[in-house]
């Protein structure tokens, strides 16, 4: 995984120059989600799906 500064500054390189700054927060919120997922499934923080179906039906 390259540092979270590269892939920051190449999504918003990636951007339209006319885009708004709520745009740009969005987009960068949505890569760090993902990305601590990422960390998390290889650091085998997750669980199983019927362990989530029974978590939601509880919702």
């Amino acid at each position: 995984m390259q540092p979270a500064k590269q892939e920051a500054l190449e999504t918003i390189g990636k951007l339209p120059d006319d885009v708004d700054m709520d745009e740009i927060m969005y987009r960068l919120y949505v890569l760090d989600k993902v990305r601590k997922g990422r960390e998390d499934v290889e650091a085998g923080r997750t669980i199983s799906h019927e362990d989530l179906l029974r978590e939601i039906e509880r919702w």
